[in-house]
């Protein structure tokens, strides 16, 4: 494996556990929102989702839909990316 595709499966892995622990801790009620763990995981995220929930529509129950959206989206371009890197030789 080339050190190309090392550094897009490490990046890959890195926002889906940031945007799970997002999707984690905003349904944890005790959870301060000024922690800087929690910061930094919204801070580290939020590029990533808001152009989602600016496209989603916002549903009644409140239910946000853009975290999964998001990694659907970032699983493509992930796949796109490493075949391209496969046949580039990169």
């Amino acid at each position: 494996m080339t050190l190309a595709a090392t550094v897009l499966m490490a990046l890959h892995r890195l926002i889906w556990f940031l945007i799970l622990a997002r999707c984690i801790v905003s349904f944890l009620p005790n959870i301060d929102p000024g922690h800087p763990i929690v910061r930094f995981i919204y801070n580290a995220t939020e590029p990533i989702m808001k152009p989602f929930r600016a496209i989603l529509p916002s549903t009644r129950m409140g239910i946000d839909f853009s975290p999964i959206v998001a990694i659907l989206c970032i699983d493509i371009v992930f796949r796109l990316l490493m075949t391209l890197v496969a046949h580039l030789g990169i």
